[in-house]
């Protein structure tokens, strides 16, 4: 069994076709046709269901694909650590963050880090805390930045908190309410557009109106702050943002509020950071109070 093997089958499984695999791999399609039939003749077992139609894994090749991409995966990084140990960081560096980070400016911090290392392979995913969170655990991200109630800390992980704050109402410029500054329980009564129920965006609301004793009506549930802040913006109800990102929505009115929920953030990584993801954590840390020490 050779890398170069797997890494036809992970091609054809992602591609889910013979020719674009070969494309993909810059090899002709009959030398790729080849290899994997090898490869199953030395597995005893067919890994594809070809027709005129249509490829897809057969039940052996959906057992195979999890362990292909991790041999994969493993060979990259022993690659990458020995270009580490010569002075030279590669490899890859699967990012998650939510969509209101506000700790760090990412965008800066993904420019910076590909200036130093531009060997090393970036990619960039948004979803939600716990998403990222079990994406980390998995190894399918690299290092997350997130966002938790005050309480609540991420586990299965590595974390460093980079900072808290509150939220604040955002509404559209002519939406009835006046004031710059209320009470929390005063907008019970108000409709509110938030994240969807049981997500961490949505429990540092839920949780601090479960403090000051109301209940309120969320009748306008997403799962993006660009998406809150469109339907904000039609007068539809009240939005709930970090104080430090509603800046971004010049044209919302902001309302701060007494007894305001509030949130962490969190980088996150898993136990055996990769040399690509040690270097991350050494440019965040230099720019925070106290650093990132280097993982053991």
């Amino acid at each position: 069994m050779e890398l170069q093997q797997l890494r036809y089958v992970v091609a054809v499984a992602e591609t889910l076709n013979f020719t674009r695999a070969a494309e993909r791999c810059r090899v002709v399609q009959s030398a790729l046709s080849h290899q994997i039939a090898a490869l199953e003749r030395e597995l005893g077992a067919r890994l594809f269901e070809r027709t005129s139609r249509r490829v897809r894994l057969t039940p052996a090749g959906e057992a195979f694909l999890p362990a292909a991409r991790q041999c994969l995966e493993a060979a990259d990084r022993a690659r990458a650590e020995v270009a580490a140990a010569g002075g030279e960081i590669r490899g890859r560096l699967a990012v998650g963050a939510i969509p209101t980070v506000a700790a760090v400016d990412l965008p800066v911090l993904l420019r910076d880090y590909r200036r130093r290392h531009p060997r090393v392979r970036i990619t960039l995913t948004s979803a939600g805390s716990q998403d990222l969170i079990e994406r980390v655990r998995r190894g399918g991200v690299d290092v997350a930045f997130l966002g938790l109630p005050p309480r609540t800390e991420p586990k299965g992980v590595r974390s460093l908190r980079l900072g808290g704050g509150e939220l604040v109402a955002v509404v559209a410029p002519d939406y009835h309410l006046a004031e710059r500054e209320v009470e929390l329980r005063s907008l019970a009564d108000e409709p509110f557009i938030d994240f969807r129920a049981g997500t961490a965006g949505r429990a540092q609301s839920d949780e601090a109106f479960a403090v000051a004793g109301v209940r309120r009506e969320v009748p306008f549930e997403v799962s993006s702050a660009d998406f809150m802040v469109d339907l904000v913006r039609q007068g539809l109800g009240v939005g709930m943002l970090p104080a430090a990102y509603a800046p971004r929505f010049p044209d919302l009115r902001v309302i701060r509020l007494r007894g305001a929920p509030a949130r962490v953030e969190h980088l996150v990584w898993d136990n055996r950071p990769s040399s690509a993801t040690r270097a991350f954590l050494e440019l965040v840390g230099a720019g925070h109070a106290g650093g990132v020490s280097p993982p053991e």
